[in-house]
């Protein structure tokens, strides 16, 4: 593979879409070109506006052979197939001499199962449906679409329905029968999603996928000759999400019920009366928790009141998996489908209940009293990635926000190609050959010096536990005023965006300002729609907005952020590995908050400038990140913005953007 070859390649991808060249662009597609031919690693920053989608997806096309790319966000996953991948298709083919084909693989439970849904008797999980009759409509609109010729199957195409309706009528991969031994097998929408993907170019799909099939060890997604990690950023805390176990009566009493009517008897009766039990204690040790107010969720070990019941599901989970094991004379196929879902769903909560009876000093455990939940996630997860993907394939890691204070050694570490923070021998630093691993920032064609401000007041106190001071809300107030609406408003917590959207509605209540409030469950997409097609509005919400929201133009030309998003005080996995750093001898704060404070507080800030035309200020309304020593490292990974601490500048220039935009 050639670089002129890829340049070339890169010139008509880029004419089919109408762009025009960018050296940041040109500079990633050859070093990821480079990877792929070499076979090393790349971690590659790439600012804001590079293009690096096409970047990786012109290189990994003109190398000819199966590349596997990871999202972490549906978003970027469909605009990769739904429109990247389209519109530089034919360009490409007739550059290249030769067809072109990509596929998109999600896990089975993002398909339709034809034998869940065409079942003679109905599922547990469909006889919910039957005594919630507003469910009905949803359950009619969704087997109607179903019976169109060419779907899809997948569950970003159908109709909207009730989460519980597709939990009706879908199944897990733990608990598929498989395509050999199911009636619909020939027709399974996820088995054919899958052999589409198989002799793909390029294959679309997930970080939880992806982090379940590394961690587990058992092969899920196609083969492929090289990973490209997009959001790389994220990368590492999907996988800690994805194999994170959780134990809830709900899913036993699920597992129990499955059992009592496939099985029943002495078996399931044991094992319902075990689900009954742990209910019980769960339902009591959540009022004692909530009496005794604790702050800290993290376990040590399982609690005196739930280990007997805990201990109780396992055994009662085992006697029946071995049952079900030892029938093998059923010969019906939705017998065999009815026994394998069964069997999926009893066997995980029998794995997960022994894993925490196991508990080791690699793991955290907690309890969440929100949703009456045990939790179980491994402490680490680098030492995992580094067996089971960098000594497996060339990996391309690529993410607007790579660095922290321009170092890539925290993602590096994260990912499992750097060893601990010890600089005494610089071979046991790596845990990857250094020789095998390049590092590149390409940096953005935006000048953030000029597009933008970043305002850092420095007489705001510093923010306490109850949400934002009286005074940051104040000027978070005089800011939306002066720049007449067009802000998106940060909050690291829902108590911030409460009292926000009780102090903002009172003081703009005369101004003709649109506020849009995230509440718990909302759309991520209707909400930024929204705030996107009217210029004035202001739109307030939590974490799930600090990245991947999108709004070039005049509808944001304030990024408002309340404070630094250093990990909560309570989250048990980033607490235990700060905890764990402090006593190898390191700093838990340098460590773990620190750099993931950063890397959130660059991808918020990075809501700002999405074009080259785009103008405004970023505001950040916590006096810390000046009048701390840390603050610099934070600084040093965002974005170039122009700095001033003087609220009156910060407020003309809104006001005249305001005016050049046009008053409502």
């Amino acid at each position: 593979m050639t670089i002129e070859k890829v340049r070339s390649a890169l010139n008509a991808a880029v004419r089919a879409i109408d762009g025009s060249p960018r050296e940041g662009q040109i500079e990633m597609a050859e070093a990821v070109a480079n990877a792929l031919a070499d076979r090393h690693h790349l971690l590659v920053q790439a600012g804001t506006g590079t293009g690096k989608s096409l970047a990786y997806l012109v290189p990994s096309l003109v190398h000819g052979k199966r590349v596997l790319v990871a999202t972490a966000t549906l978003a970027l996953q469909r605009q990769l197939v739904e429109r990247d991948l389209p519109r530089v298709k034919e360009a490409l083919e007739k550059e290249l001499g030769r067809s072109i084909t990509f596929a998109v693989y999600k896990g089975v439970g993002n398909y339709l199962c034809l034998q869940k849904m065409n079942a003679d008797e109905g599922s547990i999980d469909s006889e919910v449906l039957v005594d919630i009759s507003s469910l009905e409509k949803d359950a009619r609109r969704l087997r109607e679409w179903a019976a169109k010729p060419g779907i899809s199957g997948d569950r970003d195409d159908a109709p909207d329905v009730d989460r519980r309706v597709w939990l009706a009528n879908s199944t897990s991969g733990r608990e598929c029968v498989g395509a050999d031994e199911c009636r619909y097998g020939t027709e399974c929408f996820a088995v054919n999603a899958k052999a589409r993907a198989q002799n793909a170019d390029i294959v679309v799909t997930n970080h939880t996928l992806l982090a379940i099939e590394i961690v587990d060890s058992h092969p899920i997604l196609p083969e492929r000759d090289a990973v490209i990690l997009d959001e790389a950023h994220e990368f590492m805390d999907r996988t800690t999400q994805a194999v994170t176990e959780e134990l809830t009566s709900g899913r036993i009493s699920r597992a129990a019920a499955m059992t009592r009517k496939h099985m029943p008897g002495k078996l399931a009766e044991a094992f319902v009366k075990a689900a009954d039990n742990f209910s019980e204690a769960m339902d009591d040790y959540g009022q004692e928790y909530r009496i005794s107010a604790a702050d800290e969720r993290r376990l040590t070990e399982l609690p005196d009141a739930l280990a007997a019941p805990v201990r109780k599901v396992k055994e009662a989970a085992e006697a029946v998996v071995a049952a079900i094991n030892a029938d093998s004379e059923i010969l019906d196929p939705d017998l065999m489908a009815e026994r394998a879902r069964v069997k999926g769903a009893v066997n995980e909560v029998k794995v997960t209940a022994q894993k925490m009876m196991r508990m080791g000093t690699g793991s955290v455990l907690w309890y969440e009293p929100t949703f009456s939940t045990l939790y179980l996630a491994p402490l680490v997860v680098s030492s995992v990635l580094r067996e089971n993907l960098f000594t497996q394939t060339p990996v391309i890691a690529t993410s607007a926000t790579l660095t922290v204070g321009k170092s890539f050694d925290p993602i590096a570490r994260n990912l499992g190609i750097l060893g601990g923070e010890s600089e005494e021998d610089a071979e046991e630093k790596w845990s990857v050959d250094p020789s095998n691993v390049q590092m590149l920032d390409v940096g953005s064609p935006f000048d953030f010096a000029n597009q933008g401000m970043l305002y850092l007041p420095r007489h705001l106190p510093e923010p306490g536990r109850d949400g934002p001071s009286k005074e940051a809300l104040i000027e978070l107030g005089e800011l939306i005023d002066a720049a007449g609406g067009r802000t998106l408003a940060l909050f690291s917590s829902w108590r911030g965006v409460e009292m926000a959207d009780e102090h903002l509605r009172r003081v703009l209540a005369e101004l003709p300002i649109t506020i849009i409030t995230q509440r718990r469950g909302d759309s991520v997409g209707s909400l930024v729609e929204r705030f996107a097609h009217d210029p004035t509005s202001i739109l307030l919400g939590t974490m799930s907005l600090w990245q991947g929201v999108d709004v070039p133009g005049p509808s944001c030309t304030l990024v408002a952020i309340d404070r630094i998003p250093f990990p909560r005080p309570d989250d048990p996995v980033m607490s235990a590995r700060a905890a764990e750093a402090d006593a190898a001898g390191g700093s838990g704060f340098m460590q773990i908050s620190l750099p993931r404070a950063a890397l959130l507080l660059a991808q918020g800030t990075g809501r700002l400038i999405r074009s080259i035309d785009d103008r405004g200020v970023v505001a950040i309304l916590d006096s810390r990140i000046v009048n701390k020593r840390y603050g610099s490292i934070l600084l040093n990974s965002m974005p170039p913005l122009w700095r001033t601490s003087d609220g009156a500048v910060v407020k003309d220039s809104l006001k005249r953007l305001h005016q050049q935009y046009g008053e409502p």
